[in-house]
C-alpha cells in the first residue's frame, strides 16, 4: 500500500504561466547586468527615483532598519526556521526543501552576478542586484505558492496572489534598500527580477526530482511483491 504522492510545489495551473514570467525576469536581469556593468553611480532611472526615497528621517528610517534586518543574517535565519517549520506542520516537506533550495539558489544568484557585474556604491560595495530585496522576495513567492496549492487556487487567481505577493514583498524591502543608502533601485528592481527567476525553476526542478525518486521507489516496490 501506498500513500498520496506528496503535493507539488509548483501547482500545474501555474507552470506556464510563471515559466514565462520567469524567462522574462531572466531576460531583465541579463540586460540591466549588461547596462551597469563596472558602473560606480546610479543610472538615468536611479536618478529619476533615488532622490525622492533615500535619507528618509524618523520614524520612516526606523521602519527601513527594521525592514533591513529580516534581511540579514540573524533575521533571515529566524525567517527560514519559521517558514520551514510551517511547511512541516501543514505536511508540505517539498515546500519546506523549497524554503531551503530557493533561499540558496536565489541568494546564491545574487552573489554571483555581483561579482560579475561589478557595480559598486559608495566605494567598493558591490551592488547589482540586491540580495536583501531577492531574499524577500523569493520567501513571499515561495508563501504564495504553497498558498495557492492549499487553496486549489485556478491560473488566474494563482498567478495573481504570487505576483502581488511578489510585488508587495520586493517593493517593502527595494525600498528600505534604497532608503538606506544601501543600493539603487535599478539594483533592487534586479534583485525581484533574480527572485521571479530562480524560485519558479527550483520548484520545478524539486518537484521533478521528487516524482522521479517516487517512481522509483514505487518500481522498487512492485518488483518485491511475491
Amino acid at each position: 500500500m501506498t500513500g498520496r504522492p506528496a503535493p507539488a510545489t509548483l501547482p500545474p495551473s501555474l507552470r506556464v504561466w510563471l515559466g514565462l514570467i520567469a524567462a522574462l525576469a531572466a531576460l531583465a536581469v541579463t540586460v540591466l547586468g549588461v547596462l551597469y556593468a563596472g558602473h560606480s553611480r546610479p543610472g538615468r532611472v536611479d536618478g529619476w527615483i533615488q532622490p525622492t526615497v533615500e535619507n528618509v528621517r524618523p520614524p520612516w528610517r526606523n521602519v527601513a532598519l527594521a525592514t533591513d534586518f529580516w534581511g540579514e543574517p540573524a533575521g533571515a535565519a529566524m525567517l527560514i526556521v519559521a517558514a520551514v517549520a510551517s511547511c512541516l506542520l501543514l505536511r508540505r516537506p517539498r515546500a519546506a526543501v523549497l524554503v531551503v533550495a530557493g533561499v540558496c539558489a536565489a541568494v546564491g544568484t545574487t552573489t554571483l552576478l555581483k561579482s560579475l557585474v561589478g557595480r559598486t556604491i559608495h566605494g567598493d560595495n558591490l551592488s547589482y542586484p540586491s540580495g536583501h530585496t531577492a531574499f524577500a522576495t523569493a520567501l513571499a513567492l515561495m508563501a504564495a505558492l504553497l498558498a495557492t496549492g492549499r487553496l486549489g487556487l485556478g491560473r488566474a487567481a494563482g498567478t495573481l496572489l504570487v505576483i502581488a505577493s511578489a510585488l508587495v514583498a520586493g517593493a517593502a524591502m527595494g525600498l528600505a534598500q534604497v532608503a538606506l543608502g544601501a543600493h539603487y533601485p535599478t539594483d533592487v528592481l534586479g534583485g525581484w527580477c533574480t527572485a521571479l527567476a530562480v524560485i519558479p525553476a527550483t520548484a520545478w526542478l524539486i518537484d521533478r526530482t521528487a516524482d522521479r525518486l517516487a517512481g522509483r521507489s514505487a518500481d522498487a516496490g512492485r518488483r518485491e511483491r511475491p
